[in-house]
């Protein structure tokens, strides 16, 4: 029996670069929603408890950074991947220790954005154990 397909929230301002991721991973077999904002984002992740979500950085009225603060305060939290056009590796380091397990930087592939949500949506069990391998020396 198939197991039913893992949601995805994508919060980004931007609709035609979230319009268009949308449409990508709907092909791929995921059930995909949409938010402009962080403050409509944190609304469908309480209601949608989604499986993983992509968010922008810079938004109006609620970026990607009070969203991965809001997430820090649930039970259990969607893994989640950050995109922007910022170059800026302040950013990015803090969004690592905010949680995230990726960060994109706009634009990127397709291809890009699928191998990132394929290794966040990896069950915990099949993931290599790089410390194993790293202690063989």
């Amino acid at each position: 029996m198939d197991e039913p397909a893992k949601t995805i929230l994508i919060i980004d301002d931007d609709r035609e670069i979230a319009s268009t991721i949308q449409t990508v991973l709907t092909h791929a077999g995921y059930r995909v929603f949409l938010a402009i904002n962080g403050v409509e984002g944190q609304k469908q992740i309480e209601s949608l408890k989604p499986d993983l979500v992509i968010t922008d950085m810079m938004m109006p009225r609620m970026g990607g950074f009070p969203v991965l603060e809001f997430l820090k305060t649930l039970t259990d939290p969607p893994k989640v991947i950050m995109m922007t056009a910022n170059e800026g590796s302040r950013h990015k380091a803090y969004a690592e220790m905010l949680g995230v397990v990726d960060y994109l930087r706009k634009p990127f592939p397709m291809e890009v954005l699928l191998d990132s949500i394929n290794r966040a949506l990896a069950p915990s069990d099949s993931k290599p154990t790089k410390k194993a391998a790293r202690k063989k020396t």
